[in-house]
């Protein structure tokens, strides 16, 4: 970017894709309608994207199903895949500040969060799924004399891929990357709050090479067009990463239709636990703010319930609320803004929601305010209650924004039981010098990542994904390719 140009400067000479993509050609939706794309921090409208419905859906998957069955991607050689996702990664990172700004202007998170993070993710993971296409091996089992038992990873098909509005190219990326990679069409529904990346994701897929068809794109609702895929009886597969609420109607419209799996990234309660061991209290208290306030608390992972050791538990409270005060919100665009605006109005009026109730039943010890900054109020200071317990709606409930549930416990075995009573079991922190006390830990704590020391451990060398009612399936490394591929035998004898 231009040095003298601030991100707003930059804005007004942006321009949005906002057609749908089906089957290699930009088109409106089949009834003509529309719907608004909104900055957040704003409330101006930054665009009228074409709002697809269930004739698009049909559409999308006959165009997706065609080029499957013609080979044109499905059968052609790893090696080609590969190169072609290559160029995608290498695409994102040339068009790194226009996505980023279009992703801060869609979300109302801070540029600096999609420039450094968001958009430079979405890349890595295109090119770590193409690098591995021709490194992945099939089996041979030990079948005796005589036999050859071959096992292999055939395509599903038509993959459907349903993303939220918190990293809107980043979790489209964690979906297609695998799912193009093992040789499937896919059909992208962006969430309506943030399509702007997607439908340039799509370009870009064109450019880098990408066959028509392979790669569809459908802005709109999730009651409409979002259940026409999850009930599509040519889908053969649906990835969703959103609420274990609208998880759960893709399993009802999965019985309800073919059968298809329906892979689930869902809700997250995360506990944070800070023991007395832990000799580094100041590095646990930035976490914990890093872990409850980046990206406004709008992460499915964040650290929403702090657990602390009672005999350190108001020393690092006070150290909360000090950091507190670094992370008000404020303009995305700043560089300097460390919170932005929440995504849109029910959001915000959701998160107010349960301020009020932990008004009710907690002590707030910080934050719990709704700010106006450039004419919105959809900014929401950071938010701590002291004197929670696990009932509390509070600690059960996912808020999805920038509100801490602090409690504390006297020992080992009742953090573990506080940090389990929970139906989610996504991510947790511990923070412990204690080596064998981390190890108990990592047997006992009930989550798909557990992070010691640090805080929201991931990368596509691990898997990611959740027990109970956070979900089904994993997204990032390796076994992302078991939701994308089928196993099939094939015993020949000799």
């Amino acid at each position: 970017m231009n040095k003298h140009l601030t991100w707003h400067d930059r804005a007004k000479g942006l321009t949005f894709q906002t057609k749908a993509f089906i089957g290699g050609k930009l088109v409106d939706a089949a009834s003509g309608k529309t719907f608004d794309s909104v900055n957040p921090a704003t409330n101006a409208r930054l665009a009228a994207v074409a709002e697809c419905d269930v004739e698009d859906a049909n559409r999308a998957v006959a165009a997706a199903r065609r080029a499957f069955d013609s080979g044109v991607w499905s059968r052609c050689a790893p090696g080609e895949r590969k190169a072609v996702l290559l160029r995608l990664a290498d695409l994102i990172r040339a068009n790194l500040e226009d996505l980023a700004l279009m992703e801060s202007l869609d979300t109302g998170k801070p540029i600096t969060n999609a420039l450094t993070a968001d958009i430079p993710l979405s890349a890595d993971t295109i090119q770590w799924f193409a690098e591995a296409i021709d490194k992945v091996y099939d089996e041979i089992a030990p079948a005796g004399p005589g036999n050859l038992a071959l096992i292999k990873r055939d395509a599903l098909g038509v993959v459907a891929c349903v993303v939220p509005w918190n990293y809107p190219l980043m979790m489209a990326c964690w979906k297609i990357a695998p799912a193009l990679a093992a040789g499937n069409s896919v059909v992208l529904k962006p969430a309506e709050q943030s399509p702007l990346t997607a439908l340039r994701l799509a370009e870009l897929a064109a450019e880098a090479g990408l066959p028509e068809g392979v790669l569809n794109v459908l802005p709109g609702y999730g009651e409409t067009v979002g259940q026409a895929l999850g009930r599509h009886m040519d889908v053969d597969c649906l990835a969703f990463t959103g609420s274990t609420e609208v998880g759960k109607y893709f399993l009802k419209y999965s019985a309800e239709s073919n059968m298809k799996p329906a892979w689930l990234e869902c809700g997250g309660k995360s506990p944070n636990l800070i023991f007395a061991d832990c000799d580094d209290l100041e590095a646990a208290a930035d976490a914990a703010a890093f872990g409850i306030w980046y990206d406004q608390g709008e992460v499915c992972t964040a650290n929403s319930r702090l657990l602390v050791e009672e005999s350190i538990k108001d020393r690092f409270v006070d150290l909360l609320k000090a950091r507190a005060q670094n992370w008000q919100p404020g303009d995305p665009l700043n560089p300097a803004t460390p919170m932005g605006a929440i995504v849109e109005a029910r959001q915000t009026d959701r998160i107010l929601s349960y301020i009020e109730k932990g008004k009710a039943s907690a002590r707030l010890v910080a934050g719990g305010e709704q700010k106006t900054i450039g004419g919105s109020s959809n900014f929401v200071t950071p938010t701590i209650f002291d004197g929670v317990s696990n009932d509390m709606t509070i600690a059960q409930e996912e808020i999805f924004g920038p509100v801490l549930s602090v409690m504390t416990f006297k020992t080992e075995e009742e953090a573990v039981r506080i940090a389990n009573s929970s139906i989610y079991g996504l991510a947790a922190s511990v923070w412990s010098n204690n080596l064998k006390r981390v190890m108990r830990l990592s047997d006992s704590i009930h989550v798909g990542t557990l992070s010691v020391n640090c805080m929201d451990a991931a990368g596509n060398i691990v898997p990611f994904g959740g027990f109970k009612q956070s979900g089904i399936g994993r997204d990032q490394s390796l076994h992302a390719f078991d939701k994308y591929t089928n196993l099939k035998t094939v015993w020949i004898k000799f």
